[in-house]
C-alpha cells in the first residue's frame, strides 16, 4: 500500500512538472520505476499506460484555457504515434540487461539536454497562438520525438517541446498546451506496440493505476500553473533529478567502485545544486529588471 502511494505521488508530480513545462512525465516515471525493479520494457509500458488518462486530463485542461491548436496537435501527434509504435517494438525485442544501459543513457541525455537548456539558453517567448510550422518541419520532429518516447519511456515533451519553443514562433502556452494533447496519439501507438510485443500478463496494474490517479489529479491544476510558475527554475530542477536518478545504472555498466560512485553523486549534485541557485538569481535579476522597466515607461 505503501508503494502505491509513493507511485501516486510520483504520478501528481510528474503530471505537474509535465504539464507546466511540456515534457517530464514519463522521463521522471520512467526513471523511478527502474529504480524500484522494473524492466526497462514493463517500466515504459507501465508508464504509456497511464499517460492515456492523464494525456486526456491534461488536454481538456489545456483546451479549456485556450492552449491547443488543433492542427498542431494533428501535424505532430500522427507520425509521432508511427515512431512510438517503432519504438516500442523495438524496445520490447532488447533483453533486459541491454536494455537498462541504453534507456539510461537516453533518459540522461533527455536529462541533461533540459538542464543545460534551462540553465543557459532558455526557450524563447512568442506570442502567435496558431503555430506557422508546416509539415516539413512537424512530420520528422513526430517521428524522432515518438521513437525516442517509446524506446527511453520518455521523451516527446523534451524533443518536441523544446523544438517548437527554441523556434521562437509559437506562443509558449500554445506549444505546451498542443504537445500536451498531442501527446494521447504517443501514448496509444507506444502502449498498442508493447501490448502486441509483450502482452499484458507482466504489466502491474496497480503501477499503472497510482501513477495515472497521481496524474490525474495534477493535471488541471499543471494547466492552470503553466503560465505562472518559473519554467527556467523548474526545467533546472527536473533536468538534474532525471540525471541523479540514472546516474546509478549508467556508473554500474562501467564497473566503478563504490567509492568512485560516491564520487561521482556528490560532484554532479553539487553542480546541479549550483546551477539551480544561479538559474533562481537570474531569473529574479531578469523580473526585477522587467519591473523596473515597466515602472520608468509608466511614469
Amino acid at each position: 500500500m505503501q508503494r502505491l502511494l509513493l507511485l501516486g505521488i510520483v504520478g501528481f508530480a510528474a503530471q505537474l512538472v509535465d504539464g507546466s513545462l511540456g515534457m517530464g512525465y514519463g522521463v521522471t516515471s520512467t526513471s523511478l520505476l527502474l529504480i524500484v525493479g522494473l524492466s526497462p520494457a514493463m517500466a515504459s509500458a507501465s508508464v504509456h499506460l497511464a499517460e492515456l488518462g492523464t494525456n486526456v486530463a491534461s488536454g481538456i485542461s489545456h483546451w479549456r484555457l485556450g492552449n491547443v491548436d488543433w492542427k498542431l496537435v494533428g501535424r505532430l501527434g500522427v507520425p509521432g504515434a508511427i515512431g512510438a509504435f517503432a519504438g516500442a517494438t523495438v524496445l520490447s525485442n532488447l533483453s533486459t540487461e541491454a536494455a537498462k544501459p541504453v534507456m539510461a543513457v537516453i533518459l540522461g541525455v533527455l536529462g541533461m539536454y533540459i538542464l543545460m537548456r534551462y540553465a543557459f539558453k532558455p526557450p524563447a517567448v512568442a506570442s502567435a497562438r496558431v503555430s506557422p510550422h508546416g509539415s516539413r518541419f512537424l512530420v520528422p520532429l513526430g517521428l524522432v520525438g515518438g521513437f525516442v518516447d517509446a524506446t527511453g519511456g520518455g521523451g516527446w515533451g523534451p524533443v518536441s517541446t523544446t523544438s517548437l519553443l527554441s523556434a521562437g514562433k509559437t506562443a509558449p502556452r500554445t506549444v505546451i498546451g498542443s504537445v500536451d494533447t498531442s501527446e494521447f496519439l504517443v501514448s496509444m501507438a507506444a502502449s498498442l506496440g508493447f501490448v502486441i510485443n509483450l502482452g499484458l500478463l507482466g504489466i502491474e496494474w496497480g503501477i499503472v493505476i497510482a501513477l495515472l490517479a497521481g496524474g490525474l489529479l495534477a493535471a488541471p491544476i499543471a494547466a492552470w500553473l503553466v503560465s505562472r510558475i518559473p519554467a527556467r527554475i523548474m526545467g533546472v530542477a527536473v533536468g538534474g533529478l532525471i540525471i541523479m536518478t540514472n546516474l546509478k545504472t549508467l556508473f554500474d555498466a562501467t564497473n566503478l567502485t563504490a567509492e568512485q560512485m560516491t564520487v561521482g553523486f556528490t560532484f554532479f549534485a553539487a553542480i546541479w545544486l549550483g546551477l539551480t541557485a544561479w538559474t533562481a538569481f537570474r531569473h529574479e535579476k531578469a523580473r526585477r529588471a522587467r519591473e523596473a522597466a515597466e515602472g520608468e515607461y509608466s511614469i
